[in-house]
């Protein structure tokens, strides 16, 4: 009875709440103008970069002159019972209840055309049972009011597609040039895919793959329903549409960057509280260097195209210290024409100026590397590590002979064009194998086999955990790239590539990049303010390590000379370039220890440059836009890591063998306890192997391995450095070869026998002293110091050993003190003598 009751006053009360509610009217919707517009600043809140709905464009027309292609587009991708259903439709409600329960997440909506237009148009956008009921509430009775090709036409005439265009006749001549009426099918469905996220989906950005699947669905929706047959689908959607060339609009400053926080907004706030909840968005942006990072690029870009077939550049700058994006520039001209002339965008295009460089997944070449020293780093390895840079198969299937491995391969293609070579054994980007050399000269140098093994070193999981944690999102596949990752085998984006190098140069702690700083809506309430992010991801001296090798330009020089795009004569700067193997994408990324730029060059499609490395394709507008914002920063050093104290030869340069003894540098014998340290000379007995021979790679600071040949890679690298010893006539040494003598010429009966003479027993004038002593020794004595509590009184390097000192004028020594005398023979032996003084 009290459920029954509870039901009743429910209902009565929904029914007054449904009688207060008008129906609004359509002709005053029609005449209103936009709401509040969401404006863009930059990081002072001076500049405004974009205000959304400063030109917006919105042109109605009547339904008589809406194509029926349009109407039925519509219809089919968002509410295919329209025509049926009395403005809510159960079963899609249904459906989409279920797709989301199962998907765990909201993939499908269950609102009909009429919600929509209710919801959008006449409803604000608070999430409220109230705002639901009335949303509910209106559908019905506006289903009652009027007829479905009214509801229609308001909604054809006020839904957003994009690019500022409001209703469908907008967006014709938007995107086509064109009135609505004169729309074909193909052009149709392209607007009907749009107004579920018209910035997502926009023919403009980055997602023209998505919008392009969108549309097919559109066509495939029309030819379910029987609105189109399937000879007219196929056509639509082999049919290439090319949308109109966007014009230049003065009001979208930094346009990559700022339709880049405009996604985030629609995608965070939604697109009714972009378009219209007035909200005021703050950036990280220096609006002065992005204006020089602007025409920079475009400057640069002209000359890659002459020079290098390059029609493309971005550049992307980040604040290591905050993580603040400082500028991007996403193309060389967001609002030029797309290349070759008269290509359609998205399709085959080397050039599209609204395309974002900066964002897109490319193969980063030799840019990469550093992730993979920095993790060999963390395990114990050593900037002086030996490597050996050889010709090196690193297929253990293949034979270790690269030049007969290479006779192999192309008998089979000959045989066989098709076969799929999985032998690996790069080159160098000079073709040249260098022999001995320590990892930090092949990280300055860029060389890559040694790199190959340093990841191999490294351990290729451990070096995608230490990018992903410094930054990288995008390597997914580990097991596609194997050891090509190094050398750029993994997709990254540039913005991404520069926060993760600039985890170097913070010292190894990572400021999460980021580029709003706050968020107001309308009223001034504050929805979002960036709050520092740090944390360690890199110890001190593994960014401190490869901070030294990327900034030390005697280290690079042999590759790129001692005046290269890399080198500031007046300011520690660590740079990095990198170039694919196909010549598709010229790379480099670089950092002071308070600002880390990447800049990269290359073609939209993929389609390859000219074959030049990045340091001539890229660098040199690199240089020119680093040169321009170290001006206004303060010069900063790179702290210095500390000296490497690793007991092992092969970590400590030394590529000869892993077998030390100990010489004396006079005797040329083995050394005893008796040798002064400073007599002492490490030999490396000459055993020459690959470093895998001394290490166990994922222990390099442990003992030697007990069985090298284990390791899968082990045969490989030694059969080409075995090679290389063999061409180089080096002779190997065993333990026979060394000496079986010991020092003889360090043994305590050898040492300097000190007699004082004088003062003895007796108290010192505070005016003058005279010091006396005689000294035996078995070899000739070279010097003989005399010290009073520290301080040199001076030296004799030949007899008589004596000397007068006088305090006069001096600080004197008063009370008791401490006479030294240090006597040093032609050997290295020594002896010391000390002697208590009183002073009167």
């Amino acid at each position: 009875m009290f459920s029954l009751l509870v039901g009743a006053v429910s209902a009565g009360i929904f029914g007054i709440f449904a009688l207060t509610v008008k129906i609004p009217d359509f002709n005053a919707l029609l005449e209103r103008k936009i709401v509040q517009s969401t404006k863009i600043y930059d990081q002072n809140a001076e500049t405004l970069l974009y205000d959304i709905h400063r030109d917006i464009k919105r042109t109605l027309i009547p339904f008589s002159q809406i194509p029926r292609h349009v109407k039925n587009a519509t219809v089919a991708i968002e509410d295919n019972n329209f025509y049926y259903h009395r403005g809510i439709d159960l079963f899609s409600i249904g459906r989409a209840f279920i797709a989301n329960l199962l998907a765990g997440e909201i993939t499908q909506g269950g609102s009909t055309i009429t919600q929509q237009l209710i919801k959008n148009s006449f409803l604000t956008p608070e999430r409220t049972l109230t705002r639901k009921l009335k949303e509910l509430i209106l559908t019905l009775k506006i289903e009652r009011q009027y007829p479905k090709e009214k509801i229609l036409e308001i909604y054809l005439n006020e839904i957003p597609y994009g690019s500022s265009s409001y209703g469908i006749e907008a967006a014709a001549q938007t995107f086509f040039a064109k009135n609505a009426k004169d729309l074909n099918l193909a052009q149709a469905a392209y607007l009907a895919a749009m107004p579920k996220a018209p910035s997502y989906y926009s023919p403009y950005g980055q997602h023209q793959d998505e919008l392009e699947k969108r549309k097919n669905l559109v066509l495939e929706r029309m030819a379910a329903l029987d609105f189109i047959g399937n000879e007219e689908k196929e056509a639509g959607q082999k049919e290439k549409v090319e949308f109109l060339d966007r014009n230049k609009n003065e009001t979208l400053k930094a346009p990559h960057f700022t339709i880049m926080v405009k996604q985030y907004l629609e995608d965070k706030y939604g697109e009714e509280a972009v378009s219209g909840g007035g909200l005021k968005v703050i950036t990280t942006l220096d609006w002065n260097l992005q204006k020089k990072a602007e025409e920079i690029a475009e400057q640069y870009a002209k000359e890659n195209k002459e020079k290098f077939n390059a029609l493309n550049t971005a550049l992307a700058a980040v604040n290591p210290k905050t993580g603040a994006v400082l500028a991007m520039v996403g193309s060389k001209d967001y609002f030029a024409e797309p290349e070759p002339k008269g290509c359609a965008p998205g399709v085959n295009c080397l050039f599209e100026g609204n395309f974002n460089a900066a964002l897109a997944s490319r193969q980063p070449g030799s840019a990469f590397k550093p992730f993979a020293y920095a993790t060999a780093f963390k395990k114990g390895y050593t900037p002086e590590t030996a490597l050996f840079d050889l010709a090196t198969e690193f297929n253990p299937d293949c034979d270790p002979d690269v030049e007969v491995q290479k006779k192999i391969t192309a008998e089979i293609l000959a045989k066989n064009p098709n076969h799929e070579d999985k032998c690996y054994h790069p080159a160098n980007y000079d073709n040249i194998f260098r022999g001995p050399i320590t990892m930090k000269e092949a990280l300055a140098q860029s060389i890559n086999v040694p790199s190959v093994k340093t990841l191999y070193l490294a351990g290729l999981m451990d070096t995608i955990k230490t990018a992903r944690e410094m930054g990288l999102t995008t390597l997914t596949d580990p097991q596609r790239y194997g050891l090509t990752l190094v050398l750029g085998g993994g997709e990254v984006r540039l913005l991404e590539m520069v926060g993760a190098y600039a985890v170097f140069a913070n010292d190894g702690v990572k400021a999460a990049p980021y580029f709003i700083k706050k968020v107001e809506d309308a009223n001034g309430k504050i929805l979002e303010e960036h709050q520092p992010e740090e944390k360690r991801i890199l110890d001190e001296q593994t960014a401190r390590l490869i901070n030294g090798a990327l900034s030390d330009n005697k280290a690079r020089a042999p590759a790129f000379g001692e005046n290269s795009w890399l080198y500031f004569p007046d300011r520690p700067v660590a740079a990095k370039t990198g170039t694919t193997n196909d010549y598709r994408d010229a790379w480099i990324v670089g950092y002071a220890p308070n600002f880390a730029l990447g800049a990269w060059a290359g073609n939209n499609d993929n389609s390859p440059m000219e074959k030049k490395v990045a340091g001539f394709i890229v660098a040199p507008m690199w240089n020119a836009f680093m040169k321009e914002a170290l001006k206004e920063l303060p010069k900063e050093e790179f702290k210095k890591p500390k000296v490497n104290s690793a007991a092992k030869p092969v970590l400590k340069s030394q590529w000869r063998g892993g077998e030390i003894y100990f010489l004396d540098k006079i005797s040329k014998k083995l050394a005893t306890n008796f040798t002064p340290p400073e007599m002492i000379e490490e030999k490396i007995l000459t055993q020459i192997h690959s470093i895998l021979y001394w290490v166990d790679k994922n222990d390099p600071l442990g003992p030697k391995p007990i069985n090298p040949e284990n390791d899968p890679q082990f045969k490989l690298w030694e059969f080409a450095v075995k090679k290389w010893k063999d061409s180089q006539n080096i002779s190997e040494e065993t333990n026979e070869n060394l000496t079986k003598e010991f020092d003889d010429a360090h043994k305590p009966a050898y040492q300097p026998k000190i007699n004082l003479i004088s003062p003895k027993n007796e108290l010192i004038s505070q005016d003058n002293l005279y010091i006396k002593a005689e000294i035996q020794s078995y070899f000739n004595i070279v010097q003989v110091d005399f010290f009073l509590d520290g301080v040199l009184l001076g030296s004799k390097k030949f007899p008589p050993y004596e000397l007068f000192y006088d305090f006069t004028g001096k600080n004197y020594f008063s009370g008791k003190a401490n006479l030294i005398i240090k006597a040093y023979d032609e050997a290295g032996n020594k002896n010391v003598l000390e002697y208590p003084l009183t002073f009167n």
